[in-house]
């Protein structure tokens, strides 16, 4: 056993801040692709319910049971998105001519706030929150004058969720990730699918896709070994990572010589059923240089 503390230096947490906002409309056949948010003031969650119910039997309180909880939220912001016009209840008639009180479409959010503590400031980690099956309700817009002390114009939305289904839990309409707690690679590959990549856009996983994607084992390729005096790679024998050799797949050993003063790239890559870590190095370049 030991005694409680309080206050402790390097335990001292908070959060602030909210940036990194993702739109992702819902489109025929689930989200679309997403879109930044810029200009976020704030996203104030907002969970209803779970209200007790007192029920008595035998002249005495017998249980409590709870309504069901839902999740609710404001948005702020100093602007948004152009895909957002849908959700907000208008249509364009065309270019720049839009029309309100239409139907408005569902929509999933992404946003991140900052955590920080009394040591490392608001550098210390941060959270990536998930929104899914948003509806924007109708807000008010007031516009005034500009005078002696501007201010820019803010708008608000009040959200309501449907809540989505989760392998092995109750439905849910909102997720949170804490990087401080989670694997720096797992966390990378989310971060991937939120914010897409050279070659894949930004797309909205469902509860069950970012659990998978934080049960998933990584590999770390190892570095093939390389003899500048000869010339020759020696390429690891590790299972589950294919290597190229000039784009050409290759077995694990020494390799031939390479030709000299051309430089030759080694590449890892996964073999099927496994997956390599996304922050690991998997390319090298070597160069055999003859000396004159």
């Amino acid at each position: 056993m030991s005694k409680l503390t309080w206050d402790i230096i390097g335990e001292r947490y908070y959060e602030t801040g909210v940036d990194r906002g993702v739109l992702f409309v819902m489109g025929a056949s689930g989200y679309n692709s997403g879109v930044a948010w810029n200009g976020l003031v704030g996203v104030n969650e907002q969970p209803s319910g779970a209200e007790p119910s007192p029920q008595y039997a035998d002249n005495i309180k017998y249980l409590n049971l709870l309504s069901t909880e839902e999740f609710k939220a404001t948005i702020e912001a100093f602007t948004y998105p152009e895909e957002f016009e849908v959700c907000d209840g208008s249509a364009a008639l065309s270019a720049g001519v839009l029309i309100g009180q239409q139907t408005r479409k569902i929509f999933g959010l992404a946003y991140r706030t900052k955590i920080g503590n009394d040591l490392e400031g608001d550098s210390l980690g941060y959270k990536i929150h998930l929104i899914y099956n948003a509806t924007a309700a109708p807000s008010d817009k007031s516009y005034q004058t500009i005078n002696d002390s501007p201010e820019a114009i803010t708008f608000s939305w009040e959200l309501s969720t449907t809540p989505v289904e989760v392998t092995g839990y109750k439905p849910t309409a909102s997720l949170t990730i804490d990087s401080t707690k989670v694997s720096p690679s797992n966390l990378a590959a989310l971060e991937a699918v939120i914010y897409g990549g050279d070659a894949t856009d930004p797309t909205l996983p469902s509860p069950d896709e970012v659990a998978a994607i934080f049960e998933t084992v990584y590999l770390v390729p190892e570095a093939p070994s390389f003899n500048s005096a000869t010339g020759v790679i020696t390429i690891p024998e590790q299972e589950g990572v294919v290597y190229t050799v000039g784009g050409v797949e290759v077995n694990a050993g020494a390799q031939d010589p390479l030709t000299p003063d051309t430089p030759t790239i080694v590449s890892a890559t996964a073999d099927t059923g496994s997956v390599l870590d996304p922050l690991a190095t998997a390319s090298w370049t070597f160069e055999y240089t003859v000396s004159g």
